[in-house]
């Protein structure tokens, strides 16, 4: 498999690093007829007696593989242990869960080392897995991602959550509605349109033109232009679930209201990145009329959404009124951040001189200043990860139309400081959108966080129930998160933790839904070709 280069924007030569590996893994019953007789047989495991100790307790040695890379069972998992690896997630691997294993009860670990690349057999109690480490280039890990996505995930053009019938089985899926299939298509778009401007791809073309399509529809079926949906589904699927509802006037279709500024900044990041790196004349101007519609709809009301009983959306909300109450003004950082996006985002599409005058009348209120201290973190306040994602979307397109100097340094400012912050996440999306936006160069540090997390983002998106928080190799934070969870020190390699978009919360030990639903993994898409756009992952 040839190998792939990954460029850093600080750096004048390329790093050249090999073709990453992906795990599969594969569940068989005990008496299946391919499932090796070694695995089958009894087991002579040797107690674990060395000073590195794993993530769990009990372990004991199995089985080893040629270049000394040891594997170890338990009542609570295997592990892999790497003495040469120097990065934490490399060095320890854990395995349970339903990812990876029927049950949890370690019985026998085989590696078989006549096989084209690693595959290791382990058999627990009641089955045996198979698991296969596949060179796989992160080209091929989004083809895999995408074949997915078309199978199960497309509903009306938007991207959609899959709701399996049967854990575990994706034969049994049910695409469902879901209160931010706006903004879930959204990053779709995004990730679709970056693939296009890298790869100049037709499919990409098409599935970004698809996707444009399905959000243009959100905003159509209302009835009332400006005002976009969270979601819609016809009169002919399963009812729908919780949330506000309503019939279009031919009551062939239900919308969703109560829309959110999830959707908000959703929809102006989509029609940005689409304007600009693909949308041709005739597609240029649909883009413009959808988003002066929208904001004059804003504007219109002082900046609040208003939803069909003339009151503001519970989340849709802009105005001045809105930050003279408490609740506004603890959001004003990071509302103030969306809306002046919001304005400088039309006045870009759509030329018109009024935009900008309504962006220059919230500077000199004193919304760019509102900016710079987006998160709380000194003196309490919550840290809101999904608010991250609000945040940082609204960043990428305000950052890529903002020429004054003045302004993109109060921006930068709170970028950097955010960026600061989180950087321990390893989210390779916030790092792509902060050094896009100029808060930073793309170092050599965070070029590998971020590949490594691309990397190790599971291929499987089933929503296995994942714990971790048994482990003996984690520390806990003295705070509970805003839902009152425990919190973990450090995130873990993402294929050990649950499937999580970029608006969880990483440091959380556990999770899933024991393989009741199967996530679209747009997450990782996005930056993946924002990187191949960039020129930053080749």
């Amino acid at each position: 498999m040839p190998s792939f280069i990954l460029v850093t924007s600080c750096l004048l030569a390329a790093q050249t690093v090999s073709t990453p590996v992906q795990k599969f893994s594969r569940q068989f019953p005990l008496n299946a007829t391919n499932v090796p007789a070694a695995v089958l047989a009894d087991a002579r495991p040797s107690a674990w007696n060395a000073p590195e100790k794993g993530p769990v307790s009990g372990l004991q040695k199995y089985s080893q593989e040629p270049e000394g890379v040891v594997w170890l069972g338990s009542e609570q998992g295997a592990a892999r242990f790497d003495p040469r690896a120097g990065h934490r997630w490399d060095r320890w691997q854990y395995f349970a869960g339903r990812r990876y294993l029927g049950d949890d009860t370690v019985r026998q670990i085989w590696v078989d080392t006549n096989a084209p690349h690693l595959q290791v057999w382990i058999r627990t109690s009641n089955s045996v897995s198979l698991v296969e480490w596949r060179p796989t280039t992160l080209e091929e890990k989004a083809e895999h991602f995408e074949r997915r996505i078309e199978a199960r995930h497309v509903r009306y053009g938007l991207v959609a959550d899959s709701n399996l019938r049967v854990a575990g089985d994706v034969s049994t899926n049910l695409p469902r509605d879901n209160d931010n299939d706006g903004l879930w298509t959204a990053i779709y778009l995004g990730a679709q349109s970056f693939r296009f401007a890298a790869t100049k791809s037709p499919e990409a073309r098409m599935k970004a033109r698809r996707s444009l399509d399905a959000m243009l529809r959100l905003e159509e079926i209302t009835g009332v232009p400006g005002f976009y949906a969270r979601s819609f589904l016809s009169r002919e699927e399963p009812p729908p679930q919780g949330g506000e509802w309503h019939p279009t006037a031919d009551g062939r279709w239900l919308w969703k209201g109560d829309t959110s500024s999830d959707e908000s900044v959703g929809h102006y990041f989509a029609y940005s990145v689409y304007f600009d790196l693909v949308a041709d004349r005739a597609e240029k101007e649909l883009i413009r009329k959808v988003v002066a519609r929208m904001t004059d709809y804003l504007m219109a009301h002082d900046y609040d959404l208003l939803d069909l009983d003339g009151k503001p959306t519970r989340w849709g909300q802009w105005s001045e009124r809105y930050f003279q109450t408490e609740e506004g003004k603890y959001e004003a950082a990071l509302r103030t951040l969306e809306l002046l996006s919001f304005l400088k985002t039309t006045a870009h599409i759509t030329g018109d001189k009024k935009y900008g005058e309504a962006y220059a009348d919230r500077i000199r209120r004193g919304y760019a200043n509102h900016t710079r201290v987006y998160r709380r973190w000194a003196g309490g306040g919550e840290i809101n990860f999904s608010d991250d994602e609000l945040a940082y979307l609204s960043w990428y397109p305000l950052l890529q139309h903002e020429r004054d100097s003045k302004l993109r340094t109060i921006y930068l400012d709170g970028l950097r400081f955010t960026w600061g912050k989180i950087r321990p996440d390893r989210n390779p999306l916030w790092n792509f959108i902060s050094v896009a936006g100029a808060a930073g160069t793309l170092t050599p540090e965070v070029l590998d966080d971020s590949r490594r997390a691309l990397e190790r983002i599971p291929m499987d998106m089933v929503e296995w129930t994942v714990r971790n928080s048994h482990r003996i190799d984690v520390d806990f934070q003295p705070a509970i998160d805003r839902f009152n969870h425990r919190q973990l020190t450090e995130v873990l390699a993402p294929d050990e933790r649950p499937v999580q978009k970029w608006n969880s919360n990483p440091y959380l030990p556990d999770g899933g839904s024991g393989g009741h639903a199967e996530d679209d993994g747009a997450y990782f898409l996005l930056p993946y070709w924002m990187g191949r756009y960039y020129g930053w992952l080749k």
